[in-house]
């Protein structure tokens, strides 16, 4: 749904874009057509060609807020408040727990076989 909304923003832009540089065309042919000099016919052309460039840089511009925008609605979660926190301390990246160590006080062997019985790897250089 996202892709979609953004696909019709982008186009609404696209269409923004050819009626501004459409507009500049016009100006630019009054301005030629009030001109005296080759030299402001130049100018006129010259600003035809810096709103232009405007156009399409707002169109980018507007292409890239698009992008942000979905890219924000599809993750609107903070992570950091899924994991939980240890004694009232904040979640600071992921921690392993050491090697060895048990993670019920109840169970009496470790998550981890250490070499002390129970399953052994199979390797001819052990």
């Amino acid at each position: 749904m996202q892709s979609a909304k953004e696909k019709l923003k982008n186009t609404a832009s696209a269409a923004k874009e050819h009626v501004d540089i459409y507009k500049a065309k016009l100006d630019e042919k009054a301005e030629k057509a009030t001109a005296r000099t080759k030299e402001e016919k130049v100018i006129a052309h010259e600003r035809a060609k810096a709103k232009e460039a405007k156009a399409k840089m707002e169109l980018h511009e507007a292409k890239a807020r698009h992008a942000a925008e979905k890219l924000s609605a599809d993750h609107p979660h903070n992570y950091r408040n899924h994991h939980p926190t240890v004694a009232g301390t904040e979640y600071q990246g992921h921690q392993q727990q050491p090697l060895g160590l048990v993670p019920n006080p109840v169970a009496t062997h470790s998550t981890y076989p250490l070499g002390l019985g129970g399953n052994h790897l199979t390797n001819k250089h052990f």
